[in-house]
């Protein structure tokens, strides 16, 4: 069974390591690509991949993003030509979902964000499967058609989360608060403010601050850059995260690190659903964050048990990728 995975973003190279080693172990071939992005290549060689990089990520105009999908889709579409893959999985890879569907190839998806309207509409009408966390509403995938709808107890995260092992980085200093940038450049965050650096001064009186800015490479410490950095390992070792999303705060809070997330984009149902199980997750306004952060600070949550009780999505689609190779055999 020959597999393929798109990654376009740091996140979904976590996701297609998780899965790779999976479906390896089970005799799987594995297609691993991946395009030019600030987050996706460094954390590939961070975590041992080596995926085929094809194309880049331009978001400079929206006239550069279509170019640049097209391009990746006749890259595509030419790499498979001959030997296409019997299964394409993906976080909402546009051209993935794309190329699968016009060389009949079932595509098994994964999807979290209600409010990407666009690539949500590019997306999910495509997939034979979609694979989603319970805490959405069936409203999500039933607005987009959805075919096959296969929900877990968890969250995306958890995939990657659950039997990490993270490292010391010694040089840091404590009590950290690690602040990532908005995600100015997604078509979901057009007209959002980002205040992460006025953030950051504000926060520094209580503890060192490591700013993680987006598409520079580069971490800022208090005007001290850093190289790229493994974010899931990175809020391992704080103190304290502070997001305007959600990816790094639901890795903060499944290791037992306090995260605050903060504006409109914070209030998602995944978020939200953290934060009743219990997990250190806190939703606020960016008015509220010294409030969260001095009682926060420092305090370590045990959410061992509660990280226990949630699904893996890995085991989800292991199970939907036998299925389809029953059928195919």
């Amino acid at each position: 069974m020959k597999v393929w995975y798109d990654a376009c973003t740091g996140k979904q190279v976590r996701y297609a390591t998780a899965i790779s080693q999976r479906l390896r172990k089970s005799g799987c071939e594995f297609i691993f690509t991946t395009r030019k992005h600030p987050d996706t290549i460094p954390l590939a060689k961070i975590l041992g991949e080596k995926p085929l990089v094809v194309g880049k990520y331009n978001q400079s105009t929206l006239t550069s993003r279509l170019e640049e999908s097209a391009e990746r889709i006749i890259e595509f579409a030419k790499l498979f030509k001959n030997n296409p893959p019997d299964i394409a999985i993906a976080h909402q890879s546009v051209e993935l979902c794309r190329v699968a569907f016009g060389l009949g190839i079932p595509i098994v998806l994964t999807a979290d964000t209600p409010y990407a309207l666009a690539v949500n509409r590019l997306t999910i009408p495509f997939a034979h499967t979609t694979v989603v966390s319970e805490a959405l509403p069936k409203s999500f995938t039933r607005t987009y058609c959805a075919k096959n709808v296969v929900p877990f107890k968890g969250v995306d995260e958890v995939a990657w989360i659950k039997d990490f092992k993270p490292t010391v980085i010694s040089e840091l200093k404590k009590p950290l608060i690690v602040i990532r940038q908005i995600e100015a450049k997604a078509a979901y965050a057009q007209g959002n403010r980002d205040l992460a650096k006025i953030i950051a001064e504000k926060l520094s009186k209580m503890g060192n601050v490591y700013l993680i800015q987006r598409y520079n490479e580069t971490g800022e410490a208090f005007g001290v850059k850093e190289g790229f950095v493994d974010s899931a390992n990175l809020v391992a070792n704080a103190d304290l995260v502070v997001s305007y999303g959600g990816t790094i705060a639901r890795e903060a809070a499944l290791q037992g690190v306090p995260s605050i997330t903060i504006s409109d984009m914070a209030k998602t149902y995944v978020n939200r659903y953290l934060a009743q199980k219990g997990f250190p997750l806190f939703i606020t306004t960016e008015q509220g964050i010294l409030g969260y952060a001095k009682k926060c600070l420092g305090e370590r949550f045990n959410v061992k048990e509660k990280l226990e009780e949630l699904e893996n999505p890995v085991d989800v689609i292991e199970n939907i990728v036998e299925k389809i190779k029953l059928k195919c055999c």
